[in-house]
């Protein structure tokens, strides 16, 4: 593989993406809960939704560049365009050309939940470019980590479940349950803004961990982690056989360590902990998908 090629698979960040399958599949195990599992329309959100993170993450590596927000050296994962691995251009074409691409694709779910859908589309690549550019990006202002948990939350597990089910009965399933992934996915935020306050501090770059400190992201970071638990067994306590609730009880014992960790951790030590804390997140939507299915 040549070192471009390394440099934009960098770019998409791929241990951050499953944040973005978790969402899609624990749709998936609300769809299959209400006997309206469909694959097509589950496939294309799933392209959808890891489509619409890779351009998220292209959009703060280009525009972070472009606004003098990243800085060589930094203690996070390589930046391709500010280490002049990848050039400007060439960032911001593959950018707005996913976001072509991956809207493209979307289009399609109109043919199972209705022209309505385009606006939800819309708003997800809004989304996508706000979180690091425009009159007001969220993630340079503290608001970063609560658009996880409506994007990576509750879009996509609302409205993935929306168009396999073409109904709204799932509410009392999928809508804790989004919540709970929302919550998860926030935390793989918490780590990476935790990692990189110092850096931030220094361009101006107001992100939670910035205006909080890490003292107070670490307890976030603990809480959001019980309240995600609190949300699945709102959504599964009546639902799932028992012994399927081991899984919950195998999650918050991990989360605990990787709470336990994240207190200790410094700089780059933090980078293996921030893909491990997305893991997490997949590996309970795969034990929330299989515990529904059996229901």
């Amino acid at each position: 593989m040549t070192e471009k090629a390394k440099a934009w698979i960098r770019a998409m960040r791929l241990h951050t993406l499953p944040v973005s399958v978790a969402g899609t599949v624990t749709a998936a195990g609300c769809a299959a809960h209400y006997h309206s599992f469909s694959l097509a329309p589950f496939l294309i959100c799933l392209f959808f939704a890891v489509g619409a993170q890779i351009v998220s993450n292209f959009a703060n590596e280009y525009f972070d560049y472009v606004n003098g927000l990243d800085r060589k050296g930094r203690e996070g994962f390589r930046r391709g365009v500010t280490e002049g691995d990848i050039s400007p251009r060439a960032m911001r074409a593959a950018t707005f050309g996913l976001l072509c691409t991956v809207c493209a694709a979307g289009c399609s779910l109109i043919w199972w939940g209705g022209w309505w859908l385009l606006a939800v589309g819309v708003a997800v690549a809004l989304f996508a470019l706000g979180y690091s550019t425009g009159p007001y990006p969220l993630s340079h202002h503290g608001l970063g980590e609560i658009a996880v948990v409506i994007f990576f939350g509750v879009v996509p597990v609302i409205f993935t479940t929306y168009v396999q089910t073409q109904s709204w009965q799932m509410l009392p399933v999928a809508l804790p349950l989004s919540l709970a992934v929302g919550f998860m996915g926030a935390n793989v935020l918490v780590v990476n803004n935790y990692r990189d306050a110092d850096d931030d501090r220094a361009v101006g770059k107001r992100t939670l961990a910035v205006r909080w400190g890490r003292p107070a992201m670490a307890r976030l970071y603990l809480i959001n982690g019980f309240v995600a638990l609190a949300c699945v067994e709102v959504a599964t306590a009546l639902r799932i056989d028992p012994v399927w609730q081991l899984g919950a009880l195998a999650y918050i014992n991990i989360h605990w360590m990787l709470w336990q960790r994240l207190r200790r951790a410094e700089g780059a030590e933090l980078n293996p902990l921030l893909g491990k804390t997305a893991m997490l997140m997949f590996a309970a939507s795969v034990w929330l998908l299989l515990a529904l299915c059996m229901a």
